[in-house]
């Protein structure tokens, strides 16, 4: 059963003589079944041509480029006629109607430009297949977005305003958003062809996006008389040039001018259809996460670069997340860490918790012997650092860390000792001037001769250790020298990672 409706006929008839696809004009009567859409373009036409018979029994035939109807859109202006955006008024003449017909077996739709005809079809769905087959990356599902002309809003707007028209005299009604949106045909097609020709579902949740832009150059001019009627609607930002193109402020302006006369009414019919400006493959970052012991005094935690000259030739970044950029076939990456230590600085224990944000990767599988594989790898490419507990985590598992990064203070017992630091003179390049609190909640010391001892401590996150010993001329108060009052300096630094951070950071041991 055709899914049009006899007071229907009349304007699928209208929409069709003047130019427009049937998919676009099962759009505008509201069908909302899936399954019409998804027929071949040329039967689905074959079939709206049956049904729009004319009472001689001859078939309505489309026509390439038709010549516009002008037309006076009654009750939407003030008793004027609708001029064209040539100035042309509603008894122009039709073009000839040879002229009108030059090239073309594909009689390009008025409103969609093409994106419900041809891009729609089984041979262009092939051609992004191929294209994504060819990218190297892996899925088990996908996302497709497009991005269309900005255009069709105002050609979309140009036809509702005269199938409202048509309806209305047969005292039906028809609102803005009883059309079926374009977006949503479009996906009603193609995603089940995606699914057959990939062999995986699409998911608007997936990490890997499948994109296409299409941009139609000969309408490009469609928009721009939007800036001279309705200016307030495109103010340019600051040292930002107007952007007519925004879809979200032609929706504004389409409200609060007169449409129809400035535009066509029905829209004219292209030349040509859309073309395709790109097709683009990504995948949303994955996260490594682990824990590293740090055992040289001569390694920063990240690449030691100052004023554009390097200073040391690795880094504990660079040393583990080189390995997993060339596994995970990354573009690019992002380390991040519960904290840090200087370049002189061991970090032992249970060894400090970090994250590697692996941007667009191309590989996303691996089974857990590879990811242990990939740890050992990791371990015997240096003696300075060696990791542990290496595993694929979710981002949400490193959101803890913020709030993990607070918790060793939240309950100050009474011994605990407050100091004030003062942005040290070592880190005054890179930190901002200021003056922070900090805790020391325990001090154990250990002789070892008359001049050293070693000094256990625990303290807040983000306390300066270095400066507490020796007092920064000043800048950490209170500090060990002065607590003792003696000169104190400090000769070797180790760190132990609370074992705070396993429960916080959601890193299971091996």
């Amino acid at each position: 059963m055709f899914p049009l409706t006899e007071e229907k006929k009349h304007v699928a008839r209208l929409l069709l003589d003047t130019g427009t696809c049937p998919r676009c004009i099962f759009r505008f009567c509201g069908v909302d079944v899936h399954a019409p859409y998804r027929r071949p373009y040329k039967e689905f036409l074959n079939e709206l041509q049956k049904f729009l018979k004319t009472d001689k029994d001859e078939l309505l035939l489309e026509i390439t480029n038709p010549p516009p109807k002008k037309m006076r859109l009654q009750g939407l202006e003030d008793g004027t006629d609708s001029p064209s955006r040539n100035g042309e008024g509603s008894n122009t003449a039709p073009e000839d109607e040879s002229s009108a017909s030059k090239n073309s077996s594909l009689n390009v739709c008025n409103v969609c430009l093409g994106i419900l005809q041809e891009f729609s079809e089984r041979e262009f769905i092939k051609q992004v297949c191929q294209k994504v087959e060819a990218s190297g990356f892996e899925f088990t599902n996908l996302v497709f977005s497009v991005s269309f002309p900005p255009q069709l809003s105002v050609r979309e707007h140009a036809a509702w305003l005269l199938v409202k028209q048509e309806m209305g005299k047969q005292n039906l009604s028809l609102e803005r958003n009883d059309i079926i949106q374009l977006k949503e045909a479009y996906k009603w097609i193609t995603h089940p062809l995606f699914s057959e020709e990939l062999g995986v579902p699409v998911d608007g949740k997936s990490l890997f996006e499948v994109s296409v832009v299409f941009a139609h150059p000969e309408t490009v001019e469609d928009c721009h008389f939007l800036g001279t009627v309705c200016p307030d609607c495109f103010k340019p930002a600051k040292n930002k040039q107007v952007k007519i193109s925004t879809s979200y402020y032609l929706v504004i302006a389409v409200k609060f001018i007169l449409f129809c006369r400035q535009f066509p009414c029905p829209p004219n019919s292209p030349k040509a259809v859309c073309t395709v400006l790109e097709i683009e493959c990504a995948h949303g970052a994955v996260f490594v996460a682990g824990r590293y012991n740090k055992y040289s005094r001569n390694l920063p935690q990240t690449p030691w670069i100052i004023d554009g000259e390097r200073k040391l030739e690795s880094s504990v970044e660079e040393l583990i997340s080189d390995h997993l950029l060339t596994e995970f076939k990354a573009e690019s990456f992002n380390f991040s860490s519960s904290g840090r230590e200087d370049v002189d600085v061991r970090t032992l224990g249970n060894g400090r918790p970090f994250a590697v944000e692996l941007v667009n990767p191309h590989r996303i599988h691996f089974t857990a012997r590879e990811i242990k594989e990939l740890q050992q790898k990791i371990n015997k490419s240096s003696n300075k650092i060696q990791v542990r507990d290496l595993q694929l985590v979710t981002s949400r598992a490193i959101l803890p860390w913020v709030a993990a990064l607070t918790l060793c203070c939240d309950h100050t017992p009474l011994q605990d000792l407050k100091i004030d630091q003062k942005t040290p003179l070592r880190v005054l390049h890179r930190r901002p001037l200021a003056v922070r609190s900090r805790v020391i909640h325990s001090m154990e010391t250990h002789y070892v001769d008359e001049h050293h001892f070693r000094l256990h401590l625990k303290t807040q996150a983000g306390t300066y250790i270095k400066e507490f010993v020796h007092g920064d001329f000043g800048r950490t108060k209170p500090n060990i020298g002065s607590l003792m009052s003696v000169t104190a300096d400090i000769l070797e630094l180790d760190v132990e990672v609370s074992q705070l951070w396993s429960a916080h950071l959601q890193i299971q041991p091996e």
